[in-house]
């Protein structure tokens, strides 16, 4: 019996409606009666069952080292994938670090781990590093992993699995109520995960986050392979598992959000000393930028250039709740930026590695824009037939990069060898060159 069918039949752990039956007939291997396939777009025939406490209670939160050797002693002895999920503070604290990590796996069950207390996981790390590990979103959470020294070699990826068999919603919880007709209680997934003592309603929350993630992963496993996609699943993977840490950004200061409003160099230059001095606050205070200062108010600031610390105050997101010395602060870095000259003074635009942006190709080079045409009207044509994205067939920037500098013999090997280049995977080589080759011989 697997944790979803013993979940469901204990009635203490849903509300009315029963639990799913084994084997309603859907196309989901071993999804119950509430689950539908992603292709057939058929309606549940039952209703899902709320899912409201984790199998085995809610585990107490590790926080010391003891508790956690027992805890890498009994997921070293248990056996198949580990459920690995992780919760950050996103919009309270500064950076993206783990708060809480939660594991399960068969013959050890589910452990809540507080990183903070424990901030070294990487003896949990190594006894898991054969082991396939399931997360949902696994781009997500892997940098934050990473920091505390959990890495996997293997992944499953039940989100990135969803978007290749075709699911119309791909979240955590529509993935479990779609394919196991279950429902998750999602209330809790944007709260302040540095609080201490984590409430129960959260700890509950997080332990039924990885409950039956093993389970979703053996039935879209199964979902993959009738479709005839589980190799390109397991590229997809393995290429994620084995990926670098991504470089640092560079010029992040440019993602302000309404930055499409600043024109002139010189607000540029606000925008940027700002910037870098909201950033060092929130790093000294561990907070989120946005709690420092808000990117609406940084933009407001750069547009209008005030003279002095009065003229600041009377701007939007430096009103009357902003201390003296705070707004100080800010005109200071106003003032470095109208001190900075000509040559110090930031360039319009990020500078541009690739192809120009698609609506000035048809001026620069008719031919490539005609080019990118076709290619996009193959790739959404057979994205289309094979019930997926078009970013997950093959990405968008990969496209417009052979379109605008395509091999200067165009064949199915050169073709196949330019998206190679550009990091595609051997399964997407395969679906996308015959379009490709048909939209640069054009």
């Amino acid at each position: 019996m697997t944790d979803a069918q013993d979940t469901a039949a204990d009635s203490s752990l849903r509300t009315t409606g029963g639990a799913p039956p084994d084997d309603g007939g859907s196309s989901v291997t071993g999804a119950p009666a509430g689950a539908a396939s992603p292709d057939t777009g058929s309606e549940p025939v039952a209703e899902p069952v709320p899912l409201l406490e984790p199998r085995d209670g809610i585990p107490p939160v590790i926080a010391d080292e003891e508790s956690l050797a027992r805890a890498i002693a009994a997921f070293e002895a248990g056996s198949g994938p580990v459920a690995v999920d992780a919760e950050r503070a996103s919009g309270y604290r500064y950076g993206q670090r783990a708060y809480l990590v939660q594991l399960r796996r068969e013959g050890a069950g589910t452990a809540l781990i507080d990183p903070v207390a424990c901030p070294d996981l990487s003896g949990l790390g190594e006894v898991l590093s054969d082991v396939e590990w399931v997360l949902h979103a696994a781009t997500q959470d892997l940098p934050c992993l990473r920091e505390i020294g959990m890495v996997p070699t293997r992944i499953f990826d039940t989100e990135l699995a969803g978007r290749l068999a075709g699911f119309p919603r791909v979240g955590l919880g529509a993935m479990v109520e779609n394919v196991l007709g279950f429902v998750l209680e999602k209330g809790h997934s944007a709260v302040d995960w540095s609080t201490r003592p984590l409430p129960e309603p959260w700890l509950r929350y997080a332990a039924l986050d990885v409950e039956l993630l093993v389970d979703l992963r053996d039935a879209l496993e199964k979902e993959l392979d009738r479709q005839g996609k589980l190799d390109w699943a397991r590229q997809e993977f393995d290429a994620i598992a084995s990926a670098p840490p991504p470089e640092p950004r560079k010029e992040p200061w440019r993602r302000t959000s309404g930055m499409h409003k600043v024109r002139r160099r010189r607000q540029l230059g606000v925008v940027r000393e700002l910037w870098e001095t909201r950033d060092r606050i929130a790093r000294r205070r561990d907070v989120s930028p946005g709690k420092v200062l808000s990117d609406a108010a940084i933009v407001e600031a750069a547009l209008a250039l005030p003279a002095n610390v009065h003229a600041l105050s009377a701007l939007n997101g430096f009103g009357h709740r902003m201390g003296r010395r705070q707004l100080e602060q800010w005109q200071a870095s106003v003032d470095r930026a109208k001190a900075l000259s000509e040559s110090q003074l930031p360039q319009p635009g990020q500078p541009v590695t690739g192809p120009p942006p698609p609506r000035a190709w048809a001026d620069k080079d008719p031919a490539a824009a005609a080019r990118l045409s076709a290619a996009r009207a193959g790739v959404s044509a057979l994205a289309e037939r094979l019930n997926m994205p078009q970013e997950n067939l093959i990405t968008p920037d990969t496209v417009r990069r052979v379109c605008w500098e395509p091999p200067e013999q165009v064949t199915a090997d050169t073709v196949a060898a330019a998206l190679a280049g550009h990091g595609a995977r051997p399964w997407q080589i395969e679906q996308v060159t015959p379009v490709l080759v048909a939209a640069l011989s054009a």
